[in-house]
């Protein structure tokens, strides 16, 4: 059976968005659509037991989010196969139990439960790290408006192992929608830099190194074309941060991917800075893809 496409529901608009995204999303994919809202049992967390009528009054709450989302995934995409679920528990526990047989994993950048200074939710920082398909999280160019479902495909690419799994989903993604594709690599490490720079008798040639990058790149990408002959593909190679170098291409994109930890995350960390930096301001959905 073909694994679904889940989507975390609860009735806010970024919620709203997520929906729209993955209806679309398993229409391309010709997937199920897996609708979930995640209800806590509140009186299990109170020092007073609350009113019975209480929790099932938060369980009717979150059964009207998923069939107002079922109605709206199939307005999108009729002819989809959609179903609901009603879980209680947490929505970052649920979700990262549930993707372990999911093809991917879709929800807003920010629910109900948001703080308003917050530009990314708890929720969707946990799924981000800990989930066992790729995360896409659905942002736009502002908190409130629908994400562009126009312009290019952009990934991050560097030498980590998380690199052909960025790889494989962002040329899928690019030619199911039509799409180009930009790959970006930076090249330089600011910190070895710095260092470098404190012994002025240490000289490094900075052409040859750019030369490796563009040489491992073009390594990188030439089984993937050779599968993928309809995208086009254009290569940025940059000596600029990973983040400002992703951000600037994301401005044009419909969907942002990269990996979970890159090349110079600690072992203990199970997400990126970059990819971190990425989830809280890119203005395109963006998706997260560990290593297989």
């Amino acid at each position: 059976m073909t694994k679904p496409i889940i989507v975390g529901v609860d009735g806010s608009t970024s919620a709203h968005h997520a929906v729209l995204w993955a209806a679309r999303e398993a229409a391309s994919r010709k997937a199920p659509l897996h609708l979930v809202h995640a209800c806590l049992e509140i009186s299990t967390y109170t020092p007073t037991p609350l009113p019975r009528s209480f929790s099932e009054a938060l369980r009717e709450q979150g059964s009207d989010y998923l069939v107002a989302a079922a109605e709206r995934a199939r307005e999108i995409a009729p002819g989809i196969e959609v179903a609901t679920q009603l879980v209680v528990g947490t929505a970052a526990e649920t979700l990262t139990t549930l993707s372990e047989q999911a093809q991917l994993v879709v929800l807003g950048s920010r629910g109900l439960g948001g703080f308003t200074a917050l530009v990314v939710g708890s929720v969707a920082l946990a799924l981000a790290a800990h989930a066992r398909c790729p995360v896409v999280v659905v942002r736009g160019a502002t908190g409130n408006c629908e994400p562009s479902r126009e312009g290019c495909v952009v990934a991050g690419v560097d030498a980590s192992p998380a690199s052909d799994a960025v790889l494989e989903f962002a040329f899928d993604q690019a030619s199911r929608g039509g799409a180009e594709l930009v790959v970006v690599h930076t090249w330089n490490d600011h910190v070895a830099e710095s260092a470098w720079a404190m012994a002025p008798y240490v000289a490094l040639d900075w052409e040859a190194i750019e030369a490796e990058a563009y040489l491992l790149l073009a390594e990188r990408l030439a089984g993937w074309q050779e599968k993928y002959p309809d995208v086009v593909v254009r290569r940025v190679v940059t000596k600029e941060s990973a983040t400002r170098a992703l951000m600037r291409e994301a401005a044009a994109a419909r969907l942002l991917v990269v990996g979970s930890r890159g090349r110079g995350g600690l072992c203990g960390m199970l997400l990126g800075s970059t990819s971190q930096a990425l989830l809280h301001h890119a203005p395109c959905p963006v998706a997260v893809v560990r290593a297989v």
